[in-house]
């Protein structure tokens, strides 16, 4: 088997050998702080994400919200349900309106094997009143 990259390494499940370096992996995030004495934690302030809004952020002009004069966008629901797609028998009219030769050629070999069949079927109504017939004459 192909042995992954570091960076694969990462996000992968580890295995059975690997368990032995430590199981927790965690999420990439780091550590924010420390461990004094078993049972405490010391934070580190200097590790601690801050995020420091701009100044003069109640005068800025652009807001996080969506304006009310913008058209509404098209949903792709229609009444509760999705929109039809693109399905096999829209592909199967394009085919025949591209090919109408060869949609013409396969209708013509449907209705004679259509044809074939109802032939064959009389066929078989004729043997049977055929064979009715000498069973009834014999009964006689």
């Amino acid at each position: 088997m192909f042995k992954p990259s570091p960076h694969m390494m990462a996000r992968l499940r580890l295995t059975t050998k690997q368990v032995g370096r430590g199981y927790y992996k965690g999420n990439r995030t780091g550590s924010m702080g420390f461990f004094a004495k078993p049972g405490s934690y010391v934070i580190d302030w200097k590790k601690v994400r801050t995020y420091v809004a701009p100044e003069n952020l109640d005068n800025f002009p652009l807001t996080p919200f969506v304006t009310k004069a913008m058209p509404p966008t098209k949903s792709l629901y229609y009444n509760g349900r999705s929109r039809p797609q693109f399905q096999g028998n829209n592909y199967l009219d394009l085919w025949a309106t591209a090919n109408t030769e060869e949609v013409n050629a396969i209708e013509k070999s449907i209705e004679k094997q259509k044809s074939e069949k109802k032939r064959l079927e009389e066929g078989k109504k004729k043997k049977q009143n055929k064979k009715s017939r000498r069973v009834r004459e014999s009964k006689r």
